[in-house]
């Protein structure tokens, strides 16, 4: 390289060459300089494009470090076009954002990565305008199930939301509104935020119109309708007349299963090819106005034509088995199914056949135990031959049963009720017989056998060794009941009770309950030890208090709804008093092996008195011959001792939340082992639940007898008195009874129309007032000596814990025996041999004129008043229920209606007339005062309806 400074090459002064070595050198020298200017510049282009940095903009609600996350790229690697192309899908797949844009900028020391990002708005609100048909709930599980992701909080997406807008008008299409519209608004909330409105305008509710069915020949068209589950008409079975009034909302996504349903019921019947076509539906207008006597809103409707070809009915030939080597005896396995060869073939037979097939071997250890059945049909003959292939599997035997979940209860309490036991064959119907005791405890929840997350069994197939885990999840220990109300004969009055049923995780039972009112208390404190000394007898006992006021002239004043105005001397002749009994019972029982059956016996001791305030009252208990003391101290010191033995069955799965199930009960009391009343009470109690889907009916009946011997009658505050939220849920506590009419005298003062009593002396005023013996009728609450009550109750799932459940109670209390309302003979005696009226006095002031009481015509049995012996009582109501999850008892609240009940005016013969009374002005006067009021038009009155709210269950 030449340089235009720089001298030429050749001087015109001679120049010494340079030695080799140093020619080397400086060619060397200049290869280094010129690698060295090569990399400097390969360097700086190196360094234009290095990534250095990477920053995020816009960002709100999503960290910066998360996005960055995302990307691939790191600063300091190269810049690759490439590798960001795939960082921005990247970032873009999330889903998190509605914009988003990559910028690169060229520093000093390389590449800055800018990235941009507008993210999606975050779902604040979500309403739905005009929604109706179904609730929120109902759309939010829809969601779920169809995986739409649109929920508050979560990210907007608009692709979500006309997802969801799919969903929404399916489920209405499923509840009928087949022409539902939705229009979906959103609406921005600052900064990042939407709101999200649904507006449904769900059109006319489509109903299940006419179905109608062409082919079938055989079987006629309200049977195959029946069958039709998800389509026919809601009616009392076997009524035309209300299936076709309420019709069914239309979902077409079912009509495929009720095709089938169809189909079945022909095989049911051995029409076993038959087809069933397509269903073909047509939408139609409904409803009109004009010429209806129900008024039918203009709606649309959907009339099903179902296409059927029955084909030949065909009968069971033969049904043989092959693969049963555990089940050797043929006879056995074909007696599982309820067909006869020659018998038309039945599907439904068949399905339960092989259900039995699966049950027995289950109880004998094969768990993998699967039938495989073949029909074989026989044109020609028109049979079917069935044969059964059946792989038996191995035989388990159960190595361990353990329990999870039971943090209080201890494991000998729950190992008790198990009777399948470790080392012996594996029996399904023991372990569902377990199961069944252990829900009966109510200790835990509902415990079902085939449920995989209750019962988790580990097979050893090696072995044939089985391991049983049974998962429980206790539920709370402690129950407490609220009551309270207002009634005729019980007053005010407000009812509390606590039992703990798992008592220190034992199985123990401790029980206080407390009633308080203003006319009646009930105090009991109980303890039941259910396996004592650790054997299968069941030990508790009870200690109580109670008292019972019967106010007469209350019960009026709240029958006629008014203030009633009563003399002192008319409320002598009324029922009014106080009884109170104090005692104790104890009770032994030991359940029979292996089944539900209980044998037992109690014993109960309790002393009672009786207050009486008036004088109808003292006579009341003085006059009838229920012990053996009588007049004034049969009021006092009534001492009962009885005993109770009893017997019971329960198969229902849970005493509190009955759903299947029947339960039986026998008890006979006799009070006589002491005491000083003679009585026997035999009782007898049948329950029954029938399970519909999540749903179940029940039934109840209970009747029970009553009646004194050694000449005894049993006494009035044991004989029956129906009414309450225990038996009649419309009547009041205690309220339904016949009525009697109690021969007694009343003693009444001749009174001045002033006011002022007339002495019997006038001149000696302190010898007192002039009265007069008078016989009455007395109106009583006899009560009955046969009851009998039944129940029915349908009890309808709404939500969770809440019940509705409409009911219809009957009643009938009445006398079959009238002897065992006798008065007692002394009584009797001093009545009959009393002298009535005192028309006048003679010179000594004896009464003169009178009638001697043999000559009235009293009778020593009480006479019934007609129309009130086992006149029958009906309640029907609706009642709401609600289990409380704290208290562990459902609350309800129920209204009633009473058709049968009693409303009657009856007048009470009159055993006294004018000539009872002295002539003049006084006598008049008190004939007519005793006259209103001792012989009264009784005013027999029970309520129309009631409302009442309580924490149990009737039955």
């Amino acid at each position: 390289m030449r340089s235009h400074a720089a001298p030429p090459v050749e001087s015109a002064a001679k120049c010494q060459p340079l030695p080799r070595t140093a020619r080397k050198s400086s060619r060397r020298l200049l290869l280094l300089l010129a690698l060295w200017m090569f990399a400097s510049v390969s360097l700086a282009f190196a360094q234009q494009d290095v990534l250095t940095e990477i920053s995020v903009h816009g960002s709100r609600r999503i960290p910066q470090d998360t996005i960055k996350a995302r990307v691939f790229t790191r600063p300091g690697d190269s810049y690759d076009a490439q590798g960001l192309e795939r960082d921005f899908n990247s970032l873009w797949n999330t889903g998190y954002f509605e914009d988003l844009r990559f910028e690169r900028e060229q520093t000093a020391k390389g590449w800055r990565l800018h990235i941009y990002v507008t993210e999606r708005p975050t779902i604040r609100e979500i309403t739905y305008v005009g929604l109706s048909s179904v609730t929120t709930s109902d759309v939010l599980d829809r969601f779920k199930l169809r995986k739409v992701g649109v929920s508050q909080e979560s990210q907007y997406d608009p692709t979500k939301v006309k997802k969801a807008e799919v969903a929404l008008k399916d489920l209405l299409s499923e509840h009928g509104r087949q022409f539902a519209v939705i229009r979906t608004e959103i609406r921005k909330i600052p900064p990042a935020a939407v709101a999200i409105t649904f507006n449904v305008k769900e059109g006319p509710k489509v109903k299940v119109g006419t179905i109608r069915f062409e082919g079938n020949k055989n079987i006629n068209s309200r049977t195959l309708r029946a069958s039709m589950k998800n389509s026919k008409p809601i009616g009392i079975p076997n009524s035309i007349f209300f299936e076709n009034i309420f019709a069914k909302t239309f979902d077409s996504s079912k009509l495929e299963e009720d095709a089938e349903r169809v189909r079945f019921e022909y095989q049911k019947r051995g029409y076993f090819k038959a087809l069933v076509g397509d269903p073909k539906t047509k939408m139609v207008d409904t409803g009109s106005v004009g010429g209806n006597l129900l008024f039918i809103k203009p709606g649309k409707a959907v009339d099903i034509t179902v296409p059927i070809e029955e084909g030949e009915r065909y009968r069971l030939g033969k049904i043989t088995f092959k693969g049963n080597k555990a089940v050797s005896n043929l006879t056995a396995l074909r007696n599982f199914f309820g067909m006869k060869d020659g018998d038309f073939f039945n599907a439904e037979a068949v399905r339960k056949g092989l259900e039995n097939l699966r049950k027995a071997y289950g109880e004998l250890g094969y768990i993998n135990f699967t039938p495989i059945p073949d029909t074989v049909p026989d044109d020609e003959k028109k049979t079917i031959d069935l044969n059964i292939d059946l792989d038996e599997g191995k035989q388990f035997y159960v190595r361990r049963i353990e329990f999870q979940g039971n943090t209080t209860t201890r494991d000998k309490v729950i190992r008790r009720e198990i009777v399948l036991e470790e080392g012996n064959v594996y029996n399904s119907r023991l372990w569902e017989y377990s199961l069944l005791r252990l829900n009966q405890l109510q200790y835990f929840e509902a415990l079902k056998p085939d449920d995989p997350n209750i019962t988790d069994r580990r097979l050893d197939e090696k072995n044939g060794l089985v391991d049983l885990t049974l998962k429980l999840h206790e539920k709370g220990k402690n129950s407490i009941s609220l009551n309270g109300g207002v009634s005729g004969l019980s007053g005010a009055f407000v009812g509390l009770s606590y039992e703990t049923n798992n008592f220190l995780g034992l199985g123990e039972t401790l029980s206080v309950q407390a009633s308080v009112g203003n006319l009646q208390r009930n105090l009991l404190f109980g303890f039941t030890e259910p396996y004592l000394f650790d054997k299968p007898l069941q030990l508790g006992f009870t200690v109580f208090t109670r008292r019972y006021t019967f106010d007469q002239a209350k019960n009026s004043q709240i029958l006629s709804g008014q203030k009633l105005n009563i003399s002192q001397d008319v409320l002598q002749n009324l029922q009014n008093f106080t009884q109170a009994s104090t005692g104790f019972t104890a009770s032994l029982s030991y359940p029979l092996r292996r089944s539900l059956k209980r044998l037992g016996i109690t014993y109960a001791y309790d002393t009672s008195s009786t207050t009486a305030f008036t004088d109808a009252s003292r006579r009341y208990f003085e006059l009838l011959n229920f012990r053996g003391v009588s007049g004034p101290n049969s009021l006092s010191g009534v001492i009962t001792s009885k005993v109770i033995p009893n017997f019971s069955f329960s198969s229902i799965d849970n005493p509190a939340h009955p759903h299947k199930g029947s339960s039986v009960y026998f008890a006979g009391e006799f009070s006589g082992l002491g005491g000083n009343v003679n009585y026997f009470r035999p009782i007898v109690q049948y329950k029954h639940w029938i399970p519909i889907k999540r749903n179940a009916l029940g039934f109840n009946l209970q009747g029970s007898y009553l009646s004194g011997f050694n000449g005894l009658v049993a006494p009035p505050f044991e004989r029956f008195y129906l009414g309450g939220e225990n038996d009649l849920r419309g009547f009041d506590t205690r309220a339904v009874t016949p009525y009697a009419l109690l021969p007694d005298r009343a003693v009444a003062t001749l009174t001045n129309p002033d006011g002022s009593a007339v002495p019997l002396d006038p001149s000696h005023p302190n010898r007192g007032a002039y009265t007069i013996n008078l016989p009455v009728n007395r109106v009583i609450f006899a009560g009955g000596d046969t009851s009998f009550v039944s129940n029915v109750e349908y009890r309808i799932g709404i939500a969770g814990p809440v019940v509705l459940a409409p009911f219809v109670d009957f009643g009938l209390n009445g006398v079959v025996r009238t002897s065992q309302l006798n008065i007692a003979q002394g009584q009797f005696d001093d009545i009959t041999t009393s002298v009535f009226g005192c028309p006048s006095r003679d010179i000594a002031l004896n009464c003169t004129g009178g009638i001697p009481g043999s000559a009235i015509g009293f009778k020593r049995q009480l006479q019934l008043i007609p129309g009130t012996n086992f006149a029958p009582r009906m309640s029907a109501g609706l009642e709401l229920q609600v289990q409380l999850p704290i208290i562990n008892a459902p609350f309800r609240i129920y209204y009633a209606y009473n058709p049968l009940r009693l409303d009657k005016r009856y007048d009470v013969p009159a055993l006294f007339d004018r000539s009872y009374f002295p002539a003049g002005a006084a006598g008049d006067y008190t004939f007519q005062q005793f006259e209103s009021a001792l012989a009264p038009k009784a005013l027999l009155r029970e309520p129309v309806h009631t409302f009442r709210f309580s924490v149990a269950t009737t039955f």
